[in-house]
């Protein structure tokens, strides 16, 4: 599977089948997570599989009422250890480097899921006292994201993206090239601009069709005048010779 296609083809999936998601898939999606890089590697994080329909319930409740989370089979509550963290990087690695860490860890999971023909939905809206004290998470751990995991009930719709020549800039920020769009392969703003110079010529172009489509239908009218103009003669007996 073309990682780049997983990348642009992965969405949040907020709809799911009612169909178990088999373990080996699960295992393998975590181990991605595990593959993520992590400050000093220090692999600071841990992952609850859930699977029981009251517990799912019941975590849905408490992340803002969220209640379609309750119908994906599966969720994979990610921890961060920020104790570990601290001991080695002090407040900004408590405060910082471990979320960094676990949002890493969340990604290449929601691509290998993407990879496995499965949908997911990165949730970080939940009540964090609840979900430490239901699924028993101890002091030094704190969860930082649910991930919801099924079959794809229906396919999200493809996301509106900001083009990348407002988001990037060159070696300072607030640094632009001149036609950054093209560096950045974002031709649709080259397509966008050379269509709004061609604009005129197409529409002085299509003024000219436009009247000679017209002056041809004149000329055509004038044509059809005369055999009209005969065809009235004949109707009234005018223009035929008398018998003899």
């Amino acid at each position: 599977m073309d990682v780049l296609w997983a990348i642009k083809n992965r969405r949040s999936c907020r709809s799911y089948l009612q169909k178990p998601v088999e373990f080996d898939k699960i295992t393998a999606i975590i181990e991605a997570g595990h593959y993520a890089p992590s400050a000093g590697n220090l692999q600071d994080w841990n992952f609850i599989i859930v699977t029981e329909a009251d517990i799912r319930k019941a975590i849905s409740e408490h992340c803002m009422e969220q209640y379609w989370m309750a119908q994906a089979p599966a969720m994979i509550v990610v921890c961060s250890n920020e104790e570990r963290t601290e001991q080695r990087y002090g407040l900004r690695g408590k405060r910082l480097y471990s979320i960094q860490s676990c949002a890493a860890a969340m990604e290449n999971m929601l691509l290998a899921a993407e990879a496995l023909g499965l949908g997911t939905c990165w949730v970080g809206a939940f009540d964090e006292e609840f979900v430490t004290q239901s699924l028993n998470i101890p002091e030094t751990a704190r969860p930082q994201a649910i991930v919801t995991l099924g079959y794809k009930g229906e396919e999200p719709e493809p996301k509106d993206l900001t083009s990348l020549q407002s988001l990037v800039y060159f070696n300072a920020y607030g640094n632009r090239l001149k036609k950054p769009h093209l560096v950045l392969k974002d031709f649709s703003v080259e397509w966008e601009q050379q269509a709004k110079k061609a604009a005129p010529v197409f529409k002085e172009g299509l003024a000219k069709i436009k009247a000679g489509v017209q002056q041809l239908k004149e000329q055509v009218k004038e044509q059809q005048r005369p055999d009209e103009k005969e065809k009235q003669e004949e109707g009234t007996g005018q223009g035929k010779e008398e018998d003899i």
